[in-house]
């Protein structure tokens, strides 16, 4: 269509190397990040069912 400015995409890829006190403490930060992610969708503990849809608790 005349008139129409057309969109260009790009990607880029970084890739870096981090020293070993900076690869520690990215090892440690993911795997809270997987801890939490993975807790967040179970129930709590001693419950029989998950969470309400409004995210109220079971007692």
């Amino acid at each position: 269509m005349p008139g129409m400015a057309q969109i260009v995409k790009r990607a880029y890829k970084y890739r870096f190397y981090p020293i070993p006190e900076q690869a520690s403490q990215l090892a440690r930060t993911f795997g809270c990040v997987r801890l939490c992610w993975q807790s967040a969708g179970s129930p709590p503990p001693g419950c029989a069912r998950p969470a309400a849809p409004c995210g109220r608790r079971c007692r």
